[in-house]
Protein backbone atom coordinates (compact mmCIF):
# COMPACT_ATOMS: atom_id res chain seq x y z
CA UNK A 1 0.00 0.00 0.00
CA UNK A 2 1.90 3.03 -0.78
CA UNK A 3 1.73 6.47 1.34
CA UNK A 4 -1.10 7.96 -0.79
CA UNK A 5 -3.27 4.88 0.14
CA UNK A 6 -2.56 5.04 3.80
CA UNK A 7 -3.55 8.57 4.05
CA UNK A 8 -7.07 8.10 2.73
CA UNK A 9 -6.89 4.94 4.90
CA UNK A 10 -6.35 7.04 7.74
CA UNK A 11 -8.99 9.73 7.19
CA UNK A 12 -11.51 7.56 6.24
CA UNK A 13 -10.92 5.62 9.69
CA UNK A 14 -11.46 8.90 11.25
CA UNK A 15 -14.63 9.82 9.99
CA UNK A 16 -15.56 6.58 11.03
CA UNK A 17 -14.23 7.07 14.72
CA UNK A 18 -16.13 11.16 14.68
CA UNK A 19 -19.36 9.20 13.67
CA UNK A 20 -18.94 7.06 16.44
CA UNK A 21 -18.91 10.02 18.68
CA UNK A 22 -21.37 11.56 17.45
CA UNK A 23 -24.60 11.29 19.10
CA UNK A 24 -26.90 9.14 17.72
CA UNK A 25 -30.16 11.02 17.28
CA UNK A 26 -33.24 9.78 19.08
CA UNK A 27 -30.65 8.70 22.08
CA UNK A 28 -31.63 10.63 25.35
CA UNK A 29 -28.35 12.48 26.28
CA UNK A 30 -30.19 14.46 29.29
CA UNK A 31 -33.57 14.78 30.21
CA UNK A 32 -35.30 17.77 33.20
CA UNK A 33 -37.95 18.71 34.26
CA UNK A 34 -39.91 21.47 33.04
CA UNK A 35 -40.70 24.49 35.20
CA UNK A 36 -43.52 23.66 38.03
CA UNK A 37 -45.10 26.55 38.14
CA UNK A 38 -48.10 26.25 36.11
CA UNK A 39 -49.04 22.87 38.01
CA UNK A 40 -48.59 24.39 41.24
CA UNK A 41 -50.88 26.89 40.16
CA UNK A 42 -53.57 24.79 38.89
CA UNK A 43 -53.11 22.40 42.16
CA UNK A 44 -53.89 25.32 44.41
CA UNK A 45 -56.25 26.46 42.41
CA UNK A 46 -58.41 22.94 42.61
CA UNK A 47 -57.29 23.02 46.51
CA UNK A 48 -59.54 26.43 46.75
CA UNK A 49 -61.93 24.78 45.04
CA UNK A 50 -62.48 21.53 47.24
CA UNK A 51 -62.75 23.96 50.19
CA UNK A 52 -65.66 26.05 48.44
CA UNK A 53 -67.15 22.67 47.86
CA UNK A 54 -66.45 21.39 51.26
CA UNK A 55 -68.15 24.74 52.58
CA UNK A 56 -70.90 23.47 50.68
CA UNK A 57 -71.53 20.26 52.27
CA UNK A 58 -70.54 18.07 48.97
CA UNK A 59 -67.60 16.25 51.16
CA UNK A 60 -67.20 13.55 47.87
CA UNK A 61 -66.43 15.87 45.50
CA UNK A 62 -64.88 18.05 47.67
CA UNK A 63 -62.42 14.65 48.25
CA UNK A 64 -62.17 13.89 44.55
CA UNK A 65 -61.27 17.32 43.31
CA UNK A 66 -58.52 17.52 46.42
CA UNK A 67 -56.91 13.83 45.26
CA UNK A 68 -56.72 15.36 41.90
CA UNK A 69 -54.85 18.38 43.35
CA UNK A 70 -52.41 16.58 45.27
CA UNK A 71 -52.27 13.22 43.59
CA UNK A 72 -52.59 13.37 39.70
CA UNK A 73 -51.22 16.85 39.69
CA UNK A 74 -47.92 16.42 40.95
CA UNK A 75 -47.60 12.84 39.11
CA UNK A 76 -48.05 15.21 36.01
CA UNK A 77 -45.40 17.61 37.12
CA UNK A 78 -42.88 14.86 37.60
CA UNK A 79 -43.26 13.42 34.45
CA UNK A 80 -43.78 16.47 32.12
CA UNK A 81 -39.81 16.97 30.63
CA UNK A 82 -37.65 18.60 28.56
CA UNK A 83 -35.33 15.79 26.72
CA UNK A 84 -32.45 16.41 24.64
CA UNK A 85 -30.90 14.17 22.13
CA UNK A 86 -27.72 15.40 20.72
CA UNK A 87 -29.50 17.75 18.35
CA UNK A 88 -32.88 19.09 19.30
CA UNK A 89 -35.16 19.63 22.68
CA UNK A 90 -38.45 18.36 22.49
CA UNK A 91 -41.39 18.11 25.24
CA UNK A 92 -42.38 14.37 26.80
CA UNK A 93 -44.97 13.48 28.94
CA UNK A 94 -48.45 12.94 29.60
CA UNK A 95 -50.12 16.47 29.03
CA UNK A 96 -47.70 17.46 25.71
CA UNK A 97 -48.73 14.40 24.12
CA UNK A 98 -52.16 15.54 24.47
CA UNK A 99 -51.04 18.92 23.16
CA UNK A 100 -49.33 16.99 20.38
CA UNK A 101 -52.88 15.14 19.48
CA UNK A 102 -54.62 18.37 19.38
CA UNK A 103 -52.21 20.78 17.42
CA UNK A 104 -50.88 17.63 15.19
CA UNK A 105 -46.99 18.45 15.94
CA UNK A 106 -44.72 17.67 18.80
CA UNK A 107 -42.87 20.83 20.73
CA UNK A 108 -39.61 20.45 19.31
CA UNK A 109 -36.65 22.67 18.35
CA UNK A 110 -33.41 21.98 16.78
CA UNK A 111 -30.02 23.64 18.82
CA UNK A 112 -29.32 25.15 15.09
CA UNK A 113 -33.10 27.13 15.08
CA UNK A 114 -32.09 28.55 18.92
CA UNK A 115 -32.33 32.12 18.72
CA UNK A 116 -32.19 33.27 22.47
CA UNK A 117 -31.05 31.29 25.63
CA UNK A 118 -31.43 33.22 28.39
CA UNK A 119 -31.40 32.76 32.31
CA UNK A 120 -32.30 34.14 35.69
CA UNK A 121 -31.14 33.38 38.82
CA UNK A 122 -32.79 33.64 42.13
CA UNK A 123 -31.49 33.55 45.58
CA UNK A 124 -33.86 31.41 47.25
CA UNK A 125 -31.52 31.00 50.87
CA UNK A 126 -28.67 32.62 53.00
CA UNK A 127 -26.30 30.77 55.22
CA UNK A 128 -22.92 31.17 56.62
CA UNK A 129 -21.47 32.97 53.39
CA UNK A 130 -23.26 30.35 51.11
CA UNK A 131 -26.37 31.32 48.84
CA UNK A 132 -28.43 29.07 47.33
CA UNK A 133 -29.50 30.12 43.91
CA UNK A 134 -32.51 28.50 41.67
CA UNK A 135 -31.35 29.18 38.32
CA UNK A 136 -34.40 29.18 34.93
CA UNK A 137 -33.56 28.84 32.02
CA UNK A 138 -35.20 30.17 28.73
CA UNK A 139 -34.69 28.97 25.23
CA UNK A 140 -36.50 31.09 22.21
CA UNK A 141 -36.66 30.19 18.46
CA UNK A 142 -39.34 29.81 15.66
CA UNK A 143 -41.85 30.49 17.97
CA UNK A 144 -41.05 27.93 20.43
CA UNK A 145 -40.31 28.20 24.15
CA UNK A 146 -38.86 26.04 26.38
CA UNK A 147 -38.44 26.47 30.14
CA UNK A 148 -36.49 24.92 32.86
CA UNK A 149 -35.21 25.50 36.50
CA UNK A 150 -32.74 24.00 38.57
CA UNK A 151 -32.97 21.78 41.16
CA UNK A 152 -30.27 18.66 40.92
CA UNK A 153 -27.95 16.82 38.56
CA UNK A 154 -30.54 16.51 36.34
CA UNK A 155 -30.41 20.62 35.44
CA UNK A 156 -26.61 20.29 35.44
CA UNK A 157 -26.19 17.24 32.98
CA UNK A 158 -28.47 19.53 30.66
CA UNK A 159 -26.34 22.28 30.52
CA UNK A 160 -23.19 19.95 30.66
CA UNK A 161 -24.54 18.32 27.54
CA UNK A 162 -26.82 21.47 25.96
CA UNK A 163 -24.87 24.77 26.61
CA UNK A 164 -21.42 23.89 24.63
CA UNK A 165 -23.48 23.24 21.58
CA UNK A 166 -25.05 26.27 21.95
CA UNK A 167 -23.47 29.37 19.69
CA UNK A 168 -21.85 32.43 21.92
CA UNK A 169 -24.04 35.02 20.32
CA UNK A 170 -27.52 33.42 21.54
CA UNK A 171 -26.28 32.86 25.48
CA UNK A 172 -26.39 35.98 27.47
CA UNK A 173 -24.06 36.66 30.18
CA UNK A 174 -25.39 34.37 33.14
CA UNK A 175 -25.81 31.40 30.91
CA UNK A 176 -22.34 31.60 29.30
CA UNK A 177 -21.07 31.39 32.89
CA UNK A 178 -23.00 28.42 33.78
CA UNK A 179 -21.51 26.62 30.42
CA UNK A 180 -18.20 27.15 31.78
CA UNK A 181 -18.20 26.87 35.73
CA UNK A 182 -21.17 25.14 36.69
CA UNK A 183 -20.09 21.55 37.85
CA UNK A 184 -20.88 18.77 40.26
CA UNK A 185 -20.44 19.56 44.21
CA UNK A 186 -18.08 16.79 44.97
CA UNK A 187 -15.36 17.47 42.39
CA UNK A 188 -15.48 21.09 43.27
CA UNK A 189 -14.59 20.22 46.92
CA UNK A 190 -11.45 18.22 45.76
CA UNK A 191 -10.60 21.12 43.65
CA UNK A 192 -11.09 23.57 46.92
CA UNK A 193 -8.97 21.59 48.90
CA UNK A 194 -6.24 20.98 46.51
CA UNK A 195 -5.68 24.84 46.86
CA UNK A 196 -5.84 24.75 50.53
CA UNK A 197 -8.57 27.76 50.68
CA UNK A 198 -9.36 28.60 54.17
CA UNK A 199 -12.89 27.23 55.50
CA UNK A 200 -16.14 28.78 55.29
CA UNK A 201 -16.24 29.52 59.19
CA UNK A 202 -13.31 31.73 58.86
CA UNK A 203 -13.87 33.05 55.54
CA UNK A 204 -17.27 34.21 57.61
CA UNK A 205 -15.54 36.95 59.33
CA UNK A 206 -12.69 38.00 57.21
CA UNK A 207 -13.11 41.74 56.07
CA UNK A 208 -14.23 42.63 52.79
CA UNK A 209 -11.48 45.21 51.78
CA UNK A 210 -9.30 44.33 49.17
CA UNK A 211 -7.62 46.84 46.72
CA UNK A 212 -7.12 46.16 43.16
CA UNK A 213 -4.88 47.22 40.56
CA UNK A 214 -1.75 46.67 42.41
CA UNK A 215 1.16 45.41 41.12
CA UNK A 216 2.68 41.66 40.63
CA UNK A 217 4.54 39.88 43.71
CA UNK A 218 7.79 39.29 42.68
CA UNK A 219 10.78 37.34 44.27
CA UNK A 220 13.52 39.05 45.20
CA UNK A 221 16.02 36.81 43.31
CA UNK A 222 15.63 37.33 39.19
CA UNK A 223 16.09 33.47 38.81
CA UNK A 224 13.72 32.69 41.36
CA UNK A 225 11.30 34.76 39.84
CA UNK A 226 11.45 33.57 35.72
CA UNK A 227 11.56 29.64 37.96
CA UNK A 228 8.24 30.59 39.76
CA UNK A 229 6.57 32.61 37.21
CA UNK A 230 4.94 30.41 35.30
CA UNK A 231 4.22 28.01 38.23
CA UNK A 232 2.30 31.28 40.07
CA UNK A 233 0.49 32.09 36.45
CA UNK A 234 -0.98 29.07 35.97
CA UNK A 235 -1.95 28.11 39.95
CA UNK A 236 -3.52 32.23 39.87
CA UNK A 237 -5.93 30.92 36.78
CA UNK A 238 -6.75 27.93 38.42
CA UNK A 239 -7.43 29.74 41.54
CA UNK A 240 -9.84 32.25 38.74
CA UNK A 241 -11.44 28.88 37.21
CA UNK A 242 -12.33 27.84 40.74
CA UNK A 243 -13.35 30.87 42.05
CA UNK A 244 -15.59 31.08 39.58
CA UNK A 245 -17.45 27.78 40.30
CA UNK A 246 -17.90 28.56 43.65
CA UNK A 247 -19.22 31.75 42.66
CA UNK A 248 -22.17 29.62 40.51
CA UNK A 249 -22.54 27.16 43.27
CA UNK A 250 -23.34 30.43 45.88
CA UNK A 251 -20.18 29.88 48.19
CA UNK A 252 -20.02 33.45 47.98
CA UNK A 253 -17.10 33.92 50.66
CA UNK A 254 -14.56 31.53 49.59
CA UNK A 255 -14.80 32.45 45.92
CA UNK A 256 -14.32 36.16 47.21
CA UNK A 257 -11.17 34.44 48.99
CA UNK A 258 -10.01 32.68 45.86
CA UNK A 259 -10.82 35.87 43.40
CA UNK A 260 -8.17 37.50 45.74
CA UNK A 261 -5.40 35.09 45.60
CA UNK A 262 -5.54 35.03 42.33
CA UNK A 263 -5.61 39.13 41.57
CA UNK A 264 -2.55 38.88 43.92
CA UNK A 265 -0.66 37.50 41.32
CA UNK A 266 -2.45 38.36 38.19
CA UNK A 267 -3.22 42.26 39.38
CA UNK A 268 -3.97 43.47 35.81
CA UNK A 269 -6.27 40.35 34.34
CA UNK A 270 -9.16 42.41 32.66
CA UNK A 271 -11.21 38.92 32.67
CA UNK A 272 -10.35 38.21 36.01
CA UNK A 273 -11.15 41.36 37.28
CA UNK A 274 -14.52 41.56 35.59
CA UNK A 275 -15.79 38.38 37.39
CA UNK A 276 -14.40 39.24 40.48
CA UNK A 277 -17.02 42.67 39.90
CA UNK A 278 -19.49 39.83 39.11
CA UNK A 279 -18.32 38.22 42.38
CA UNK A 280 -19.08 41.58 44.30
CA UNK A 281 -22.50 42.18 42.93
CA UNK A 282 -23.19 39.19 44.05
CA UNK A 283 -22.32 39.59 47.49
CA UNK A 284 -23.67 42.88 47.59
CA UNK A 285 -27.31 41.58 46.59
CA UNK A 286 -27.48 38.68 49.20
CA UNK A 287 -25.98 41.46 52.12
CA UNK A 288 -27.97 44.22 50.76
CA UNK A 289 -24.53 46.29 50.97
CA UNK A 290 -24.32 49.56 49.15
CA UNK A 291 -20.86 49.92 50.02
CA UNK A 292 -19.86 46.45 48.18
CA UNK A 293 -21.72 47.67 45.25
CA UNK A 294 -20.12 50.76 44.87
CA UNK A 295 -16.81 48.76 44.59
CA UNK A 296 -18.48 45.94 42.41
CA UNK A 297 -18.97 49.22 40.22
CA UNK A 298 -15.44 50.28 40.58
CA UNK A 299 -13.95 47.31 39.80
CA UNK A 300 -16.55 46.90 36.55
CA UNK A 301 -14.72 50.12 35.24
CA UNK A 302 -11.15 48.84 36.01
CA UNK A 303 -12.28 45.70 33.90
CA UNK A 304 -12.73 47.88 31.28
CA UNK A 305 -9.90 49.56 31.13
CA UNK A 306 -8.05 46.39 30.89
CA UNK A 307 -9.79 45.15 28.64
CA UNK A 308 -9.39 47.73 26.22
CA UNK A 309 -7.90 45.29 23.29
CA UNK A 310 -10.15 42.42 23.74
CA UNK A 311 -13.80 43.00 21.90
CA UNK A 312 -15.21 39.65 23.52
CA UNK A 313 -15.04 40.96 26.68
CA UNK A 314 -15.50 44.64 26.23
CA UNK A 315 -18.78 43.52 25.04
CA UNK A 316 -19.35 41.15 28.08
CA UNK A 317 -18.35 44.86 30.07
CA UNK A 318 -21.25 46.55 27.82
CA UNK A 319 -23.33 43.81 29.34
CA UNK A 320 -23.02 44.34 33.02
CA UNK A 321 -23.17 48.30 32.80
CA UNK A 322 -26.14 48.19 30.82
CA UNK A 323 -27.48 45.66 33.23
CA UNK A 324 -26.54 48.01 36.36
CA UNK A 325 -27.91 50.80 34.88
CA UNK A 326 -24.62 53.01 33.80
CA UNK A 327 -25.74 53.33 30.25
CA UNK A 328 -22.93 55.66 29.36
CA UNK A 329 -20.41 53.51 30.17
CA UNK A 330 -22.30 50.74 28.43
CA UNK A 331 -22.14 52.57 25.21
CA UNK A 332 -18.34 53.57 25.61
CA UNK A 333 -17.66 49.44 25.91
CA UNK A 334 -20.19 48.48 23.29
CA UNK A 335 -18.46 51.22 20.72
CA UNK A 336 -15.01 50.53 21.69
CA UNK A 337 -15.63 46.39 21.24
CA UNK A 338 -16.83 47.58 17.66
CA UNK A 339 -13.87 49.81 17.01
CA UNK A 340 -11.99 46.57 17.65
CA UNK A 341 -14.19 43.94 15.80
CA UNK A 342 -16.92 45.37 13.39
CA UNK A 343 -18.84 42.38 13.21
CA UNK A 344 -19.37 41.81 16.75
CA UNK A 345 -23.17 40.89 16.85
CA UNK A 346 -23.15 40.89 20.83
CA UNK A 347 -21.89 44.70 20.91
CA UNK A 348 -24.23 45.54 18.08
CA UNK A 349 -27.17 43.90 20.55
CA UNK A 350 -26.20 45.84 23.47
CA UNK A 351 -26.18 48.67 21.63
CA UNK A 352 -29.69 48.42 19.75
CA UNK A 353 -31.15 47.37 23.74
CA UNK A 354 -29.79 50.44 24.87
CA UNK A 355 -31.12 52.80 22.29
CA UNK A 356 -34.20 51.03 22.73
CA UNK A 357 -34.06 52.02 26.66
CA UNK A 358 -33.61 55.47 25.39
CA UNK A 359 -36.54 55.73 22.79
CA UNK A 360 -34.34 56.09 19.60
CA UNK A 361 -36.13 53.63 17.48
CA UNK A 362 -34.38 54.69 14.54
CA UNK A 363 -31.19 53.68 16.12
CA UNK A 364 -32.54 50.32 17.11
CA UNK A 365 -33.68 49.75 13.60
CA UNK A 366 -30.29 50.76 12.72
CA UNK A 367 -28.17 48.77 15.24
CA UNK A 368 -30.85 45.63 14.78
CA UNK A 369 -30.15 45.69 11.12
CA UNK A 370 -26.33 45.77 11.46
CA UNK A 371 -26.56 42.89 13.71
CA UNK A 372 -28.25 40.70 10.92
CA UNK A 373 -25.37 41.95 8.85
CA UNK A 374 -22.66 40.73 11.30
CA UNK A 375 -24.46 37.31 12.44
CA UNK A 376 -22.42 34.23 11.65
CA UNK A 377 -25.55 32.03 12.27
CA UNK A 378 -28.72 32.32 10.08
CA UNK A 379 -31.05 32.11 13.35
CA UNK A 380 -29.26 34.55 14.93
CA UNK A 381 -29.39 37.16 11.77
CA UNK A 382 -33.09 35.77 11.80
CA UNK A 383 -33.76 37.24 15.12
CA UNK A 384 -32.20 39.97 14.83
CA UNK A 385 -33.93 40.82 10.87
CA UNK A 386 -37.26 40.16 12.95
CA UNK A 387 -37.04 42.79 15.46
CA UNK A 388 -35.50 45.46 13.02
CA UNK A 389 -38.42 44.68 10.60
CA UNK A 390 -40.75 45.15 13.83
CA UNK A 391 -39.25 48.21 15.42
CA UNK A 392 -39.30 49.86 11.48
CA UNK A 393 -43.15 48.93 11.69
CA UNK A 394 -43.10 50.85 14.74
CA UNK A 395 -41.58 53.79 13.36
CA UNK A 396 -43.29 53.93 10.09
CA UNK A 397 -46.90 52.89 11.33
CA UNK A 398 -48.97 55.50 13.15
CA UNK A 399 -51.86 53.14 13.86
CA UNK A 400 -49.60 49.82 14.74
CA UNK A 401 -47.43 52.06 17.24
CA UNK A 402 -50.86 52.93 19.15
CA UNK A 403 -52.40 49.70 18.90
CA UNK A 404 -48.35 48.60 20.05
CA UNK A 405 -49.09 50.77 22.92
CA UNK A 406 -52.08 50.19 23.81
CA UNK A 407 -50.95 46.46 23.85
CA UNK A 408 -48.46 46.64 26.51
CA UNK A 409 -50.42 49.63 28.55
CA UNK A 410 -53.16 46.61 28.99
CA UNK A 411 -49.95 44.03 29.79
CA UNK A 412 -48.70 46.04 32.70
CA UNK A 413 -52.05 46.46 33.73
CA UNK A 414 -52.51 42.89 33.59
CA UNK A 415 -49.06 42.35 35.62
CA UNK A 416 -50.66 44.44 37.94
CA UNK A 417 -53.78 42.95 38.49
CA UNK A 418 -52.54 39.42 38.69
CA UNK A 419 -50.05 40.52 41.69
CA UNK A 420 -52.99 42.81 43.65
CA UNK A 421 -55.19 39.48 42.80
CA UNK A 422 -52.83 36.95 44.35
CA UNK A 423 -52.42 39.06 47.48
CA UNK A 424 -55.87 39.54 48.37
CA UNK A 425 -56.68 35.81 47.64
CA UNK A 426 -53.86 34.83 50.08
CA UNK A 427 -55.03 37.25 52.47
CA UNK A 428 -58.90 36.35 52.24
CA UNK A 429 -58.23 32.67 52.44
CA UNK A 430 -56.09 33.81 56.05
CA UNK A 431 -58.61 35.72 56.86
CA UNK A 432 -61.30 33.00 56.02
CA UNK A 433 -59.98 30.70 58.09
CA UNK A 434 -59.24 32.55 61.01
CA UNK A 435 -62.42 34.81 61.60
CA UNK A 436 -64.26 31.94 62.85
CA UNK A 437 -63.17 31.94 65.89
CA UNK A 438 -64.41 35.56 66.24
CA UNK A 439 -67.48 36.07 64.01
CA UNK A 440 -68.79 33.42 62.14
CA UNK A 441 -70.77 36.23 59.89
CA UNK A 442 -67.85 37.92 58.64
CA UNK A 443 -66.25 34.65 57.02
CA UNK A 444 -68.65 33.90 54.17
CA UNK A 445 -67.76 37.07 53.12
CA UNK A 446 -63.79 36.61 53.30
CA UNK A 447 -64.61 33.54 51.30
CA UNK A 448 -67.03 35.56 48.65
CA UNK A 449 -64.14 37.70 48.55
CA UNK A 450 -61.06 35.43 48.07
CA UNK A 451 -63.48 33.81 45.08
CA UNK A 452 -63.65 37.20 43.35
CA UNK A 453 -60.30 37.82 43.50
CA UNK A 454 -59.04 34.19 42.41
CA UNK A 455 -61.34 34.59 39.19
CA UNK A 456 -59.63 37.73 38.82
CA UNK A 457 -56.16 36.18 39.30
CA UNK A 458 -56.97 33.52 36.76
CA UNK A 459 -58.24 36.22 34.09
CA UNK A 460 -55.58 38.45 34.41
CA UNK A 461 -53.27 34.90 34.10
CA UNK A 462 -55.12 34.38 30.45
CA UNK A 463 -55.42 38.11 29.36
CA UNK A 464 -50.90 38.00 30.02
CA UNK A 465 -51.14 35.37 27.55
CA UNK A 466 -52.87 37.10 24.79
CA UNK A 467 -51.09 39.93 25.32
CA UNK A 468 -47.57 38.75 25.47
CA UNK A 469 -47.98 38.70 21.90
CA UNK A 470 -47.13 41.22 19.47
CA UNK A 471 -49.74 42.16 17.13
CA UNK A 472 -49.95 40.91 13.63
CA UNK A 473 -49.77 44.56 11.68
CA UNK A 474 -52.64 44.74 9.21
CA UNK A 475 -52.35 44.76 5.54
CA UNK A 476 -52.52 48.09 4.09
CA UNK A 477 -55.80 47.92 1.26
Amino acid sequence: MNDADQIETLKALTEVARERERPRKGLRLASVRVSPGPYLAAASVLTFCSALLLRSNKDALALMVLGIAWLMIPILALTDRVEFDGESLVRSGPIPFILRCIHGRAKKLDVAEFEKVDTQAVRTLRRSGRVRYRYRTQIVGKNTEFVFASGGRSYREMVRQLFPLIHRDKLDLRTIELRDYLCEPKPLNHEVHSLQLASADILEGATLDFKLGGKKQIARNETDADAKSAIADERAMLLGQVANKLRIAGRLNEAREAFRRALIVIPKDGRLIFEFARLLRSQAGSLSDPKLLSRARAALRLSAMRAEKEPELLSLVGESFLEWGETVRAQNSFQKAIELQPQNFRARIGLANLALRQGKLAHVIHQYRDAAGAASDTALSRHAGREADYYARLNDDDDYLVAELRRINWLQHSLRVRRLAARITNGSILMALLVPYVDESIAGLCWYLASSSLIAWIGSLVAIKLLAKRRTPRLAT
